[in-house]
């Protein structure tokens, strides 16, 4: 178990609380002690916890408030209850509202380190929680992640531009056995070919006009964990022989070398592409594909998946808020509403722009409807009439705004009209079939 993670101690008994930190400090791990609920919460705000372990009875917030607010925020951080001897009724009750543990009191070390170690362990083998897994659609990709995580095969993540597909990568990481090693991202499609693979593969001194000192690549340097490559649909036919033979041989040659490094990395690799249609079309080498494609993932656009985006957009109201030091607090139903209705072609990613302009520019601790009115009016986009029991009629008729906005602003030219939005060709040539826009 990793013993670096940072555990919150709760508890207004001092004697308790310098008792819980000194035995969770003496086993290497990070602690953070505070007196009260009010504090707890405070302190999760400030910085990431891991675990928390707390008292149930306080004065003023007690246990059980703090653990449905805990719940509430972090559905995945793992919380522990202290209890008195013979509370097993109240301990029941926590376990029930979401604690992950109890722990009688007087406790033993070893017992408080195995609860504690147990809690850690539980957390990171469970599907991915949180506001990006809300929709049903999404819970069977959290269990996917969770299955695929377990073992060392590659894995392909499709979906269109802005869905998470980084997010999924990283939750595969961490709940893999490999999480305590480097998880190394690369974008391929933003690097020219000749830097792509210096950068990937590393060089010896004197490889090129320039190389001074040797320098190991991306893919050394994930030695043990994972190397994520983000678009890999975008590279060219010479790098996709040259990782062919890294999926192959697990080897790697650097830049000038002729000595091939073994090398012990996980690959995970993502695309909006249709990678079979560019196989077809000679853009993509099948071989690769099969090596890429041992488990396929594949996450659904966010207007398939309608439920998270109240869920997303009050997280990244409050997170942006608490990043930009500002009172923001919420957004508040009427605005939800309108979000609802919008196409969001751009899909998770322009959610969060959109929402981290609303918590800039507006005033006052709650979003309104009137601050994401005036954001629309900003960007040129006719806000959604709220018609009487047809929400749905108004999502299509934003998305078909966004489209012919979108072609405007392009001078109808397609592929700057799909750059725009943040979608593939495909998609926005599918839209368009939809809407019936020539």
């Amino acid at each position: 178990m990793d013993r670096s993670a940072h555990v919150l101690v709760v508890d207004d008994d001092s004697a308790i609380r310098v008792t819980l930190g000194a035995l969770l400090r003496q086993a290497g791990y990070e602690v953070t002690e505070v007196s009260s609920g009010a504090a707890a919460l405070d302190a999760t705000q400030r910085s990431a916890v891991d675990s928390v372990i707390t008292d149930l009875r306080m004065p003023g917030m007690d246990g059980m408030q703090l653990l449905s607010q805990l719940v509430a925020r972090s559905p995945d951080l793992p919380v522990i209850v202290l209890t008195a001897h013979g509370s097993i009724p109240l301990a029941v009750e926590a376990i029930r509202a979401g604690a992950a543990d109890f722990l009688s009191k007087p406790f033993e070390r070893d017992e408080l380190l195995r609860t504690v170690e147990r809690s850690l362990l539980k957390a990171r083998s469970e599907p991915p929680a949180g506001p990006e897994f809300a929709a049903p659609v999404m819970k069977e990709v959290a269990e996917l992640i969770r299955r695929a995580a377990r073992g060392h095969s590659t894995v392909l993540i499709r979906g269109e531009s802005g869905v998470g597909k980084d997010r999924v990568a990283r939750e595969i990481h961490e709940l893999s056995p490999r999480r305590d090693a480097p998880f190394v991202k690369i974008h391929c499609s933003a690097l020219p070919d000749s830097l792509l693979e210096s950068e990937l593969f590393g060089y010896e001194k004197g490889a090129f006009t320039g190389a001074s000192v040797s320098k190991p690549g991306r893919i050394e340097l994930a030695e043990g964990g994972t190397l994520f490559l983000d678009e890999i649909g975008d590279v060219t036919a010479a790098f996709q022989v040259k990782l062919l033979r890294v999926l192959q041989d697990r080897e790697v040659d650097r830049l000038g070398s002729n000595r091939p490094r073994r090398v012990d990395v996980r690959i995970v690799a993502a695309t909006h592409r249709d990678l079979e249609s560019m196989v077809s079309e000679g853009a993509f080498r099948e071989d690769l594909l099969y090596r890429l494609n041992v488990i396929p993932l594949v996450i659904p656009p966010l207007r398939e998946r309608r439920d998270e985006i109240r869920a997303l957009s009050t997280h990244f109201c409050r997170e942006l808020a608490r990043a930009n030091g500002l009172p923001r607090e919420t957004i508040d139903e009427e605005a939800v509403q309108v979000l609802l209705g919008l196409p969001w072609p751009g899909n998770v990613r322009q959610l969060q722009n959109f929402v981290e302009r609303l918590v800039v520019l507006s005033d006052g601790p709650v979003v309104t409807l009137g601050d994401v009115e005036r954001e629309l009016d900003r960007q040129g986009v006719r806000p959604v009439e709220r018609v009487s029991g047809s929400l749905v009629d108004a999502r299509l008729r934003a998305e078909r705004d966004s489209l012919v906005e979108a072609l405007q602003r392009a001078g109808n030219n397609r592929s700057l009209a799909a750059r725009i939005l943040g979608v593939s060709r495909r998609t926005l040539y599918n839209k368009l079939k939809e809407h019936a826009i020539e």
